[in-house]
């Protein structure tokens, strides 16, 4: 059991004996082990090297076994993370050669709605630094609120990007989930429509859902892509609409009301919701939803806003809103 610190099995029958005399003379453990001499001498020998018993007056006791077994413990977990780095290690280089060979080995097929989350799973656990979503309107394997793992890479230290269709803002339940995205650390945009759905991590690896029944099962079908040309082009893709899309707001729990400008011109937290919302592209309805009040309360607050900023249309707030920069996420210039 101990073979793996580097422990025979021999050896601890002979400190197994010990523990349970406490002290021993080598003819003792020889006659109850059933050893010859010579061959008691040598693991006695071989178990004082490594400090798992003391010889005192021509017997032997055994070491403490929390003190005598911890040097051994950590050698193994040494050795151990070394022997995983090497996989690694191995594994990269394996699947690099795999790739120069076989270019079907740059994209994995999965099939099935428990599969495509177990994999979405998988990488938000594996992530390091930063996750990048679209998440389009619909969903094929993982709704936005059963994200949860997000809420435990962001509680590491790991970085969220997201960009959520315009229709999918609509999507009942849709606006305080990614609130609570927001809360959590996530950084949302929004944008009219999106291409594909996808999520990278790192750099390093993507997954795109793809069309239905695509090989007539009847399951959704997803694409794990790594580290290759087309990822570096799905990476691309999402930068593009980044630097397009217009960012999302929560509430006043995030800000400062302090920046506030003199004369009330800036818009207070509980606004900049609202107008992040209106740029998004979100109904009145939908905004009177998410802000649990009418519909006609709503457009008296756009209206409001509107004369403040002394323009008279919703485009010219919107275009207004982003010249003065008010819905620009904290550290935007910094994160690029």
């Amino acid at each position: 059991m101990l073979d793996a610190i580097g422990v025979t099995a021999d050896e601890e029958r002979v400190y197994r004996l010990l523990v349970g005399m406490f002290d021993a003379t080598p003819d003792q453990i020889a006659h109850h082990l059933h050893l010859s001499p010579p061959q008691v001498a040598t693991l006695l020998h071989s178990l004082h090297t490594k400090g798992l018993i003391s010889h005192i007056s021509g017997t032997y006791a055994p070491s403490p076994p929390d003190v005598a077994f911890a040097p051994l413990l950590l050698r193994g977990q040494e050795s151990l993370e070394w022997a995983r780095t090497a996989v690694n290690h191995l594994t990269e280089e394996y699947r690099g050669g795999a790739r120069r060979r076989d270019a079907t080995q740059l994209v994995e097929i999965i099939t099935g709605t428990a599969a495509i989350r177990q994999q979405l799973t998988n990488i938000q656990t594996g992530v390091r630094h930063e996750m990048r979503w679209f998440c389009r309107a619909g969903h094929i394997a993982m709704a936005s609120g059963e994200n949860t793992e997000e809420y435990a890479a962001l509680a590491r230290g790991v970085g969220y990007r997201v960009i959520y269709e315009r229709a999918m803002l609509e999507e009942p339940g849709t606006i305080e989930n990614i609130t609570q995205g927001i809360r959590r650390g996530e950084t949302a945009r929004s944008a009219a429509t999106l291409p594909i759905r996808m999520a990278i991590a790192d750099d390093r690896i993507a997954l795109c859902p793809l069309v239905h029944d695509l090989d007539g099962s009847g399951e959704p079908t997803a694409a794990l892509i790594r580290d290759s040309t087309l990822l570096a082009a799905l990476i691309a893709l999402f930068e593009s609409y980044w630097e397009r899309a217009w960012p999302l707001r929560a509430d006043r729990t995030l800000y400062d009301t302090t920046d506030r400008q003199p004369g009330g011109a800036r818009p207070d937290p509980d606004e900049r919701h609202l107008l992040s919302l209106l740029v998004a592209g979100v109904t009145d309805k939908a905004i009177a939803t998410r802000l649990a009040v009418s519909q006609r309360t709503v457009q008296r607050r756009i209206h409001d806003l509107m004369t403040r900023m002394n323009v008279q249309t919703r485009m010219q707030l919107a275009w207004e809103t982003s010249r003065q920069g008010w819905l620009d996420e904290p550290g935007r210039a910094a994160a690029g």
